[in-house]
């Protein structure tokens, strides 16, 4: 990994890694159901389990996104989530909890804000880094600037249709980890996550890759587990977005709970 400063998100994996297990990242919206129980539900599944948190940045065309997650986000949009509320959560969250957080965002977003610009504020806020599911490594000369200049961690993802030159380039670039989308197209809670994950770690290592994380399609603690025997971490969005519509914070806190029961390997 080649983050210029040191990364609160790998000094975390490598923490979990180092007591037998691997890290599980949970994914939650932004103002969703709305500003302030985003908040509440971010912090809950933290004090639950989640050892990393990636909060998603409501866009108006989120194409990587499953049902459970667009809705979510459409809401949010609705309810009039701005920019600016999204540095204001992790503001909030990173005084209440001390799990890195990460941002999910569509570049255009970034872009729009200005890319110096959103370093500053993120960073500012407390915020440890960027995945960003749309923006490729051979067009991200200015956010690797940015995130070099200010020690913020670029998360690229990695896909099973990738090449290894893609793979190379993406572990080269990244810190923080490199994100293993494990089935291809969009997220969703499924019933076995994918076997491509298995290999796509394999060639991620091969690649030089010393952090990978696993996501899409995981929604149980056993799948959890599964994933973290190869993997260095599980990434959980769906489940816990659906924990959170269905029966609110308290919901997904007992859902966070359960999902980390499959970090305890022993």
């Amino acid at each position: 990994m080649s983050a210029v400063q040191s990364s609160s998100v790998e000094r975390v994996i490598a923490e979990r890694k180092e007591a037998g297990s691997g890290a599980l990242i949970g994914y939650l919206p932004v103002g969703y159901p709305n500003l302030e129980e985003s908040i509440e539900a971010a912090v809950a599944i933290v004090e639950n389990g989640v050892d990393i948190l990636e909060l998603g940045l409501p866009y108006s065309d989120p194409v990587m996104d499953g049902t459970v997650i667009q809705e979510a986000t459409q809401k949010a949009l609705a309810n009039g989530f701005r920019l600016s509320d999204g540095f204001k959560a992790v503001a909030a969250i990173t005084a209440r909890v001390s799990a890195p957080v990460l941002v999910m965002t569509y570049w255009n977003l970034v872009m729009q804000y200005g890319v110096e610009r959103f370093a500053d504020d993120f960073l500012a806020a407390g915020g440890a880094g960027l995945i960003t599911p749309d923006l490729i490594p051979d067009e991200a000369q200015d956010w690797i600037a940015a995130s070099t200049r200010t020690g913020l961690d670029r998360v690229f993802l990695a896909a099973p249709s990738s090449t290894d030159a893609r793979l190379k380039q993406a572990v080269e670039l990244s810190s923080g980890f490199v994100y293993a989308v494990s089935t291809m197209g969009i997220t969703g809670a499924r019933a076995d996550v994918d076997s491509a994950a298995r290999a796509l770690v394999s060639r991620l290592r091969e690649a030089g890759s010393t952090s990978a994380c696993v996501g899409v399609g995981i929604s149980t603690g056993d799948q959890v587990r599964e994933v973290l025997q190869y993997a260095d971490g599980a990434i959980v969005g769906s489940a816990l977005v659906k924990a959170l519509a269905d029966g609110g914070v308290d919901a997904v806190a007992r859902t966070a709970a359960a999902l980390a029961a499959g970090t305890k390997l022993a």
